[in-house]
């Protein structure tokens, strides 16, 4: 049976665990000590090296005690700020931080469910299938430790993601791409008061170009967003350059480009319109999921749901996670919600019953 206590007080020690994006170390070699406890093999990549943190990926291979296709589970030991010193308050067997910071259960919460899933399976002499543990750095900074990690440390081609807000049984088997945007308008500076006339606003290029976007909500699986401008000074000067920054999601590629050729030929048009010059760049910073509907695995994970109590609900996402990343690597990756609700605010919680009903589902996954 799932030890409730034993979840929790993991729960609660890996929250206060100070663990921002690329400052996972001590996160990390707690969770080593732990599995080396265990006698699990441990390894740990060189993913740090490649985006600038203090740790990388940590890989866990657990031996197999019966049948069965080794299966992988994954949760990310970074945390979205603010994140350091986070004092946990449990109340009504539901978890809350101080309300000073976010409450790190995105994505410890997933880590406390593997461990103690595995626990019970080992207490009870349960068979299961060789199991892989991934705990991944810096996924809220752009799934960093996915995208540099070495897939030759992951022979299991079927993973679970343990990071999705939502009742435990949900099961994310479409999420959208992202493209990140970044636009530079170009104009000619002129002094305001004497000859505007020989300036060229870059201002104004940005505005005629923003005002012809399509944004936000563009169909169902497509959405665009500005999140910066940045340009200009003092008022008597014609600003000579505007920078945008923006993202366009999709779950399908076609609408997709789509997204981004009108965005940019707004841009091109606008820059036209008032003689100056615009550059437009964009690069995808994940690909979209698709899980087929027949997947073995999807079905494995509805059955063990149906095992445990738990109504199974297939969604989508216009969110992104780690699965994304190890998806477009070739792997089968559904992404389980865990009970988390309110993430990256300082009004992040979860009940104590989310972590232990989703810690019986994941067990009933990894049986043999």
């Amino acid at each position: 049976m799932i030890s409730k206590d034993r979840i929790l007080n993991l729960f609660l020690d890996l929250i206060k665990i100070d663990s921002p994006s690329l400052k996972e170390k001590n996160v990390a070699d707690y969770l080593v000590s732990l599995m080396q406890e265990s006698e699990y093999d441990v390894i740990k990549d060189c993913a740090g090296d490649a985006c600038g943190g203090n740790t990388g990926n940590i890989f866990v291979r657990i031996p197999a005690t019966g049948t069965g296709e080794p299966i992988a589970f994954s949760a990310h030991m970074d945390c979205v700020n603010p994140c350091v010193g986070v004092v946990p308050v449990v109340k009504d067997d539901v978890v809350y931080s101080s309300g000073d910071t976010v409450l790190g259960g995105d994505d410890k919460a997933g880590l406390a469910i593997m461990i103690e899933a595995v626990r019970h399976l080992e207490e009870e002499s349960i068979p299961h299938p060789e199991i892989h543990f991934i705990f991944s750095i810096c996924e809220e900074s752009g799934m960093h430790g996915a995208k540099n990690m070495d897939s030759s440390l992951l022979p299991a081609k079927n993973i679970l993601v343990l990071d999705s807000s939502g009742d435990v049984g949900r099961i994310i088997i479409e999420s959208s791409a992202k493209a990140g945007i970044n636009i530079t308008f170009k104009g000619k500076s002129a002094h305001a008061g004497i000859c505007p006339e020989s300036g060229i606003s870059a201002i104004q290029i940005a505005a005629e170009a923003v005002s012809k976007m399509h944004l936000l909500r563009i169909d169902k699986g497509t959405t665009a967003n500005l999140g910066r401008i940045e340009g200009g000074g003092a008022t008597n000067i014609v600003t000579d350059q505007v920078t945008l920054t923006a993202e366009a999601r999709s779950t399908n590629d076609e609408s997709l480009q789509l997204q981004l050729d009108h965005m940019e030929k707004c841009c091109v048009d606008a820059a036209v319109k008032f003689g100056g010059m615009c550059q437009f760049d964009s690069e995808i910073s994940y690909p979209a999921l698709h899980i087929d509907e027949k997947s073995k695995l999807l079905a494995k994970v509805e059955q063990s749901c149906r095992n445990t109590g738990i109504t199974p609900k297939r969604d989508s996402t216009g969110g992104g996670s780690d699965a994304n990343i190890l998806y477009g690597k070739g792997y089968t990756a559904l992404t389980l919600g865990v009970g988390m609700s309110k993430v990256h605010t300082v009004d992040e919680f979860i009940a104590v019953k989310s972590l232990t009903d989703c810690a019986e589902l994941v067990a009933d996954i990894m049986r043999s």
